[in-house]
């Protein structure tokens, strides 16, 4: 990943005013036309904070105290990735694996730890390389989309959280000539 392309914002007095952290994880940014400009337009909001896993974690060695001061702070946690062999990258794994612990995010731990995450808000933000019809019975993936993150709404019940909503998906389509590139702004 070129580094000039997408940085990570650094956790600053900033993050103070933050209640919004996306979790933006893509393997090749470069080549990412609709993941990219929804981290970028995520980064200039208010109140968000955004962490680009590949550009903070190149050596895959996660800061896992910082990792849950952010997830502590947060009301709403955004994941946001392409959806690879029918799943998450593999650093975006890895951080759930590191960070959502046993006696912090779930589990019993002490002074009532186990429940750092009870009442946050997740919303799932993936994207697809293939059209919506492809995630049919019929279709060449032979699942619906949902059915691609049973094992996370599972993982993340586990860990006690209100809500997991799948925000929505976009496909990669061969992009027109002055065609606009999606973004979102109301998270």
């Amino acid at each position: 990943m070129d580094s000039d392309l997408i940085t990570a914002r650094k956790t600053t007095d900033k993050a103070a005013d933050t209640d919004i952290y996306v979790i933006a994880a893509h393997p090749t940014w470069r080549e990412s036309w609709v993941n990219r400009p929804l981290m970028q337009t995520a980064q200039a909001l208010p109140r968000v904070q955004v962490q680009d896993l590949y550009s903070s974690y190149p050596d895959y060695a996660i800061d896992v105290p910082r990792e849950q001061a952010a997830l502590a702070q947060a009301q709403l946690v955004v994941l946001l990735h392409p959806i690879q062999w029918y799943s998450m990258p593999a650093l975006q794994k890895l951080w759930l694996d590191d960070v959502l612990t046993y006696g912090w995010a779930y589990g019993e731990g002490e002074n009532g730890r186990g429940r750092a995450l009870q009442g946050k808000d997740v919303w799932l933000v993936a994207t697809t390389g293939g059209p919506e019809t492809s995630y049919h019975p019929q279709g060449y993936n032979r699942y619906f989309f949902r059915c691609l993150f049973a094992r996370l709404r599972t993982e993340l019940r586990g860990v006690r959280h209100a809500v997991f909503a799948p925000a929505g998906a976009a496909r990669r389509a061969p992009r027109r000539q002055g065609s606009p590139r999606p973004t979102y702004r109301n998270l």
